[in-house]
């Protein structure tokens, strides 16, 4: 016969739900009866849980100032915890739900740069023609180490490991040349040479947690490519701001700030509108450097999955 289980006590000692919920209505329109329509029960029913909640905690969780009631202390410190986890509940059953709809979920994981400064400024086109589809959008720098249970149906990266499960589709090389604002540029004339960026203020991208996305270029080995061989002067150190977050230093180039170096496939927009100019015609090509559309083998014949695939891949093509 199969021996029992020992009763869970952390389970049983664990609050109710429904107290829980109430108290975090109640926390946050501040009044038991406006908390009470909010849930659609009584307003009896919120003081009753109220009531049991704070006799389980041995401590008032409100302080009652005529119809309005306030946090305590303990109140604070409990809805701190208790809202953010219902919201997690919550999201959670919500994703289970649209998983069972029949409207279509995908999921996208690319980097943060590629996210914010090329994405963000398609995704209107996609769904204007796709009203059908929602696309749930994950950002890392740590493609070869996701957390337990996310698989996205697409990536967007130049890792190249081959990950099981999944094809492998070649979009574009890069290509990396410096780049600054318009107005930075009209203020700093002498730009137009090796040794004029070398005097301006850089803004740079640092290695920090980029160690998966192979070679890292920053400023150093920009004029070390583009010098050949010959020495800079020594006595003109430039200014630098460094960063790992590229919309960072981005939006620093944007307003004018310093230079920066833009990979073409994440500025080139900006460059076509104006907002960024390129200083000096110079720039890094590597082309055995590929950022490739990876799509999960069982849904990439999926019809939902194949528009959004063919979409990406047409917006480089």
């Amino acid at each position: 016969m199969a021996k029992s289980s020992s009763p869970d006590q952390s389970l049983i000692a664990m609050p109710s739900f429904k107290a829980m919920r109430s108290f975090v209505a109640a926390a946050k329109y501040r009044n038991f009866t406006r908390a009470a329509e909010a849930l659609c029960v009584t307003q009896a029913a919120i003081s009753r849980q109220i009531r049991d909640l704070e006799l389980y905690l041995g401590t008032e969780l409100f302080t009652r100032t005529g119809r309005e009631v306030t946090l305590t202390a303990a109140g604070a410190t409990l809805f701190d915890a208790a809202q953010l986890s219902l919201l997690n509940i919550f999201q959670a059953t919500e994703r289970i739900r649209r998983e069972k709809s029949d409207k279509r979920s995908l999921t996208l994981c690319c980097s943060p740069a590629f996210s914010g400064l090329w994405l963000a400024r398609r995704m209107k086109d996609f769904f204007s023609a796709n009203p059908d589809l929602d696309v749930n959008v994950i950002t890392t720098q740590h493609f070869l180490a996701m957390e337990p249970g996310i698989e996205p149906d697409i990536f967007i990266t130049k890792i190249f490991e081959p990950r099981p499960g999944y094809r492998q589709i070649p979009l574009f090389h890069e290509v990396i040349y410096p780049v600054c604002s318009p107005g930075y540029l009209q203020e700093n004339p002498g730009l137009d040479s090796l040794e004029g960026l070398h005097r301006g203020v850089l803004l740079d991208l640092n290695p920090y947690g980029r160690s998966q996305l192979s070679e890292q270029v920053d400023w150093d080995v920009w004029f070390a490519l583009q010098s050949h061989g010959a020495s800079l002067p020594l006595n003109e150190t430039p200014q630098r701001f460094s960063s790992n977050d590229f919309v960072l230093l981005m939006q620093m180039a944007l307003d004018g700030q310093g230079l920066a170096l833009g990979w073409e496939h994440l500025v080139g927009d900006l460059l076509r509108e104006g907002r960024l100019v390129r200083p000096v015609s110079d720039e890094l090509v590597f082309a055995e450097t590929v950022h490739y559309l990876i799509c999960k083998e069982e849904v990439a014949d999926d019809p939902a999955c194949r528009r959004l695939k063919d979409w990406l891949i047409a917006q480089f093509r």
